[in-house]
């Protein structure tokens, strides 16, 4: 890579520029990757893909912070990067009659509404301003856009800049917040070649959705890595259908990278309370900044799956680790605040832990049904059989299981906790 450092004014489109920004137009843009008819499905699968388990499973979730909050007359459900509604859909269908009579859905996407969806379903291009019930966001933090920097032969950080035909060259060192980020969550050693991610517009983007969260929770799922196991060389690549390619800024295929979740998880708690109504909107480029529209679709290939193996000694949540940096084929890369109206909310501590163990908590375990009844119910049997197989790809380690589940209630106690009994 050349070690060069960019001066002057503002660079054309075509020229190089930051990861983010170069990102950002080639997955959002006019033509760009997220903006076709085929949708995420059509290029990866994510765990809503594997199992029609795992939307049952949000939406325990959801009867869990019904209850919490009292059953509210309207309660909301808001898939953010909802593909093609397929979350959302199979959320709403899985309801008990009692509680789908009060939830209202809402797909957050930049794509167009699929025909035929649902009509409980409300299609938008932004997160609603006020969401009582559950914020859910599957696979969407990785795909807002990150800058990437690199340790240049003197030790020092710099912006990787990068052309549309995805060649790279060094840049400015970096500086100001994204310095004061990298110090904090990502600190390269000065060792030439190493390279970060810098997922400070992931935190505001983060800070943004559960800002929006009047009671209830949110939660994101992603693969992700926590400050002990940062990868040395980053995360960032691409894919195409269903294959991991090198990651090109052209439209032509998803770019993506593992997600700092800890660093998301501190960004609500840490905030100042101010006497708006929200959080900044998270940069431009991102999905939820300006000039940009919320809802960067989510997914995994469609012949493998995004999933990072689970590494020894990370500290994301009870009985196991989420998101290694190691490669396993699949769409893992290698390597006090107010409310609307001003109100106040109480945020409890966020937490983070495995997919394994929050699907475990919802009751999908991959338990296989007993021997016995594939005499007494032969047919039951093979349904069961089939269900478990699924669950265990869900919570699979090495796999899906080992996805990061964020979790931040907003004036409810976390629903994946024991509750003490009367």
């Amino acid at each position: 890579m050349t070690d060069e450092t960019t001066v002057g004014g503002p660079r054309e489109n075509s020229g190089p520029r930051g990861w983010g920004a170069a990102a950002g137009e080639a997955l959002y843009g006019p033509g760009g990757f997220y903006r076709r008819p085929e949708g995420p499905a059509g290029h990866f699968r994510t765990s809503v893909h594997a199992s029609p388990l795992f939307a049952r499973a949000v939406a325990r979730l959801l009867c869990r912070v019904d209850a919490a909050l009292g059953r509210p007359a309207v309660l909301d459900f808001v898939d953010v990067g909802a593909g093609r509604g397929e979350l959302v859909s199979g959320v709403l269908a899985a309801l008990p009659a009692d509680v789908a009579a009060r939830a209202r859905g809402h797909a957050v996407e930049i794509a167009d509404r699929p025909a035929g969806l649902d009509e409980r379903i409300t299609w938008r291009s932004e997160l609603p301003d006020a969401v009582t019930g559950l914020l859910f966001a599957n696979e969407w933090l990785d795909n807002v856009p990150v800058d990437v920097v690199e340790v240049d032969s003197a030790g020092v950080p710099r912006l990787v800049l990068v052309a549309r035909d995805g060649s790279e060259r060094l840049g400015e060192p970096v500086a100001g917040a994204q310095a004061d980020w990298l110090a904090r969550w990502w600190p390269l050693p000065a060792e030439e070649g190493l390279r970060a991610e810098i997922g400070l517009p992931r935190d505001l983007a983060w800070a943004s959705a559960v800002d929006r969260v009047v009671r209830g929770l949110a939660v994101a799922v992603d693969y992700a890595h926590t400050l002990d196991t940062r990868p040395p060389f980053g995360t960032l690549t691409g894919f195409r259908e269903g294959r991991e390619t090198a990651p090109v800024p052209d439209g032509s295929c998803d770019i993506t990278a593992h997600v700092a979740l800890d660093a998301c998880a501190a960004g609500p708690e840490a905030r100042t309370p101010s006497d708006t109504t929200h959080t900044p909107p998270a940069p431009a480029g991102s999905p939820l900044g300006p000039e940009a529209t919320p809802a960067a679709p989510a997914g995994s290939p469609s012949d493998t799956t995004r999933t990072p193996p689970a590494p020894a000694g990370s500290r994301l949540g009870p009985e196991a680790t989420p998101a290694a940096p190691a490669y396993v084929p699949s769409r893992a890369p290698s390597g006090t605040a107010r409310g609307t109206g001003g109100t106040a909310r109480e945020l409890s501590g966020a937490r983070l832990l495995t997919q394994r163990a929050a699907l475990h908590a919802l009751g999908v375990t991959g338990a296989r049904p007993p021997l016995a009844l594939a005499s007494t119910d032969p047919s039951a049997y093979v349904r069961a059989l089939t269900s478990a197989g699924e669950a265990a790809e869900l919570t699979a380690p090495g796999g899906l299981g080992d996805f990061g589940w964020l979790l931040q209630p907003v004036g409810i106690p976390d629903p994946l906790e024991p509750q003490p009994q009367p």
